[in-house]
């Protein structure tokens, strides 16, 4: 079922709609976002005094751990505001953060600025890893020519990929996200697949690319769910998740160190701008706004209200829309006729693709036959 095809309704308590197709609701006219929102909290948000204790806790053993070790942890820093507060945090705590940054070709100028604030404030050492843009370039192309909705899968992939090597190269176990329920804690699954996936990055790749990923950084199924969990003993932590994490808040603190908003959630990257602004809504129906209102409304942040009002605001201004699709397509080195051409291609989905999807039903059932045997929920991850 197409998202047209069904009837339209919006939750009574987010502003989730039928633009997912696998939204339920209740009696109630509730979706079931807000339902696994809360059953997801009980679990792993912690904004309150038990947060800090547990997350006081950890630091400490991560400190006593990565004693004589140049680094205690690191941190992918893209700019954005999640990324920025948690190194902003990670120094205020006294850790030794290893700090990476992946250029994927997209930053804008202020994301630039905006990492060089908190690395100067911070004293951090960045390291930069700058991914082959010809090799970018065509994997962008061979996703835009797929007509998949996630395009943002080429830099998120080649994000993860280099910072786990990064930390496995320098022997850090910790890795610090930003990723956090506060903010994040609703997603429609139905509108995007697995960005990790690298069996699916790279049969897209295959059918629609032309150039050899040579150097483009890539994580494995077997790395990702066994060597970098199991044997190299990695933990990923949400620090912002063992705090009342708010949107505002954090961009007043990390604003007094000169760092400046975006103005737009994940406005760091042209690309992502233009991907979720306008190729989403435009190709798909998908507005990203949807869930990154309803997570904050979840979490206490904004009204429902104040959301519908923020919908009300337009996507992209039309003098920015047309100066940020000239320089995508400058940047891409495709005519604007050949954008045109992708923007009314058919619409396809990731699911037409190869994928780790079998493996990860196999992983599954062992460590459910595991927990069986151990007694316990064993999971690839600590």
């Amino acid at each position: 079922m197409t998202a047209e095809k069904r009837k339209y309704q919006i939750c009574t308590r987010t502003v989730m709609d039928t633009s997912d197709i696998d939204i339920v609701f209740d009696d109630q006219g509730v979706c079931n976002h807000v339902h696994e929102f809360e059953k997801t909290a009980k679990e792993a948000w912690f904004p309150n005094e038990d947060g800090k204790r547990r997350l006081n806790e950890l630091i400490a053993k991560i400190k006593v751990e990565g004693k004589g070790d140049e680094y205690d942890c690191i941190i992918g820093l893209s700019g954005g505001v999640d990324s920025s507060y948690l190194a902003l945090k990670a120094h205020e705590w006294g850790l030794r953060p290893l700090v990476v940054h992946v250029d994927a070709g997209w930053n804008s100028e202020l994301a630039v600025s905006n990492i060089e604030k908190i690395v100067e404030h911070c004293g951090y050492d960045l390291h930069t890893h700058v991914v082959n843009w010809e090799e970018m370039r065509d994997l962008h192309i061979a996703y835009l020519r797929s007509g998949i909705s996630n395009q943002d899968v080429p830099q998120d992939h080649a994000f993860f990929a280099a910072l786990y090597s990064f930390a496995v190269k320098n022997g850090v176990r910790y890795v610090f996200s930003g990723g956090n329920l506060a903010t994040e804690g609703v997603f429609p699954r139905s509108w995007h697949g697995s960005a990790m996936d690298a069996i699916n990055l790279l049969d897209i790749h295959k059918k629609h690319g032309s150039k050899k990923l040579a150097t483009y950084p890539i994580v494995s199924f077997w790395q990702y769910y066994i060597y970098y969990p199991l044997i190299k003993k990695m933990r990923v932590i949400r620090p912002l998740n063992f705090m009342p994490f708010n949107k505002d808040g954090a961009i007043q603190e990390l604003e007094k160190i000169g760092w400046r908003s975006y103005g737009r959630k994940h406005g760091e990257s042209i690309f992502t701008k233009l991907f979720q602004n306008y190729y989403l809504p435009a190709r798909f129906g998908y507005d990203k706004r949807l869930p990154h209102l309803s997570s904050l409304i979840v979490s206490g942040q904004m009204t429902r209200e104040e959301a519908l009002l923020e919908l009300k605001k337009p996507l992209y201004p039309a003098d920015e829309l047309e100066r940020d699709i000239s320089y995508f397509c400058k940047k891409l080195r495709i005519t604007r006729s050949e954008f045109d051409g992708y923007m009314q291609l058919p619409l396809n989905s990731h699911k037409n693709y190869r994928s780790w999807n079998r493996r990860y039903r196999v992983l599954k059932r062992i460590q459910g036959l595991a927990g069986k045997i151990l007694g316990r929920k064993v999971s690839a991850y600590s």
